[in-house]
């Protein structure tokens, strides 16, 4: 999974607020990879157990979705978007009625499983010379042999502070509550809090997002196969 032919893969992991997502896709749009959000795979089917009326606390009704799961993603930074079944739901996914119920569809082994297969495929299919893939457990179960592995952090302070300023608002107490939940309920399913053996930790506490995404593209540009990258 490394390398497919000359294509890179990169994974990183971080807590919520860390900025992985806009980071991750600034990157690749800087080296000219392909983006893989791996978080919308688990919101879209979130989204659709919402849609279809699933009891989220009967894990086998949540189960049932999986074969005929028809998720689609643009890996393409400048294109991005998501579809199951072939409609959009690139904002829907995003709705507060799915962020509070993603966490319990996401902690099932079965469908964790189930997805890092789909995910899998994206890195190891593709002409870009690269891809990016950003989640929650990408350096030690999605790509654990990706040749760069990054923990992209950040203080509690910083990720509430950007958190809210994405937001807009003003009180960043709510924020910090949110996020702080966010983390614990999938702190309980993976640790993306603390680097893996080989992982790489970026803290971005100090950086702005521009010093941010220029700290990983070098990291991607220090290892030996990006020698071929313009």
């Amino acid at each position: 999974m490394e390398v497919t032919g000359t294509r890179i893969a990169v994974a990183v992991d971080g807590p919520a607020g860390s900025g992985k997502s806009s980071v991750s896709r600034a990157a690749a749009r800087e080296l000219g990879f392909d983006y893989q959000d791996t978080g919308a795979a688990y919101r879209a089917l979130a989204w659709l157990a919402l849609n279809r009326g699933i009891d989220l606390d009967r894990e086998a009704d949540i189960l049932t979705l999986l074969p005929d799961f028809d998720y689609d993603i643009g890996v393409d930074p400048n294109h991005y978007f998501v579809r199951v079944g072939g409609t959009p739901v690139t904002r829907e996914i995003r709705d507060p009625a799915v962020s509070a119920v993603v966490s319990r569809v996401a902690r099932i082994p079965a469908v964790r499983e189930h997805l890092t297969g789909l995910f899998r495929s994206r890195i190891a299919d593709g002409t870009r010379p690269g891809i990016i893939t950003e989640g929650r457990d990408i350096t030690t179960i999605v790509a654990p042999d990706a040749a760069v592995r990054v923990l992209l952090t950040a203080s509690a302070a910083a990720r509430t502070a950007r958190r809210a300023a994405e937001l807009d608002v003003s009180s960043t107490e709510a924020v910090g509550e949110q996020l702080s939940a966010r983390d614990a309920q999938d702190l309980a399913v993976v640790d993306f809090m603390n680097a893996a053996e080989g992982v790489t930790t970026l803290d971005s506490t100090d950086l702005d997002f521009d010093e941010t995404v220029a700290a990983l593209v070098a990291l991607i540009r220090a290892h030996p196969g990006s020698a071929a990258l313009p």
